[in-house]
């Protein structure tokens, strides 16, 4: 897969849900991958969806302090602002596709990145939105998702 990349939220909380090893794992290494690469993008929407549940709804929150590091950094990946033009596109989305709104503004957003593919569990796994196909990474090894990496 040729970059940038998506990356939604839960991606984001599973490299610190302690209740779920395999997928933290994963989400670790997958982030480990971006970082170097310097291909990941998110959305302001992740940032904040991110920072709630990573804070208050896993059982082992993280400290308000380490997630709002970790949403710093993030900055680097230059966030998909929502605006006025985001809005409309994912209101669009989300009649033509039938998506939850908060859905139809993450592939809005990925669209408006330039990206080829939106990591995510949320949404099925090989569907395609006008150009963003949907990969859930904690299904596939991460060789298999084109990275350029082994294992």
């Amino acid at each position: 897969m040729t970059g940038p990349h998506f990356v939604d939220s839960n991606v984001l909380v599973y490299r610190h849900d302690r209740d779920e090893p395999e997928r933290q794992a994963r989400a670790r290494r997958l982030l480990e991958v971006l970082w170097r690469t310097r291909s990941g993008r998110v959305s302001d929407q992740v940032l904040h969806e991110f920072y709630v549940v990573a804070t208050c709804k896993l059982a082992a929150p993280v400290p308000r302090e380490v997630a709002r590091r970790e949403v710093r950094q993030l900055l680097a990946w230059r966030p998909v602002a929502t605006t006025p033009q985001l809005r409309e596109h994912a209101w669009e989305i989300e009649d033509r596709h039938g998506l939850s709104w908060w859905d139809a503004l993450i592939v809005a957003a990925a669209q408006a990145a330039g990206c080829a593919d939106l990591f995510t569990k949320d949404l099925q796994d090989g569907i395609e939105f006008d150009g963003v196909r949907v990969v859930n990474p904690f299904r596939h090894e991460l060789a298999a998702l084109g990275l350029g990496v082994a294992g």
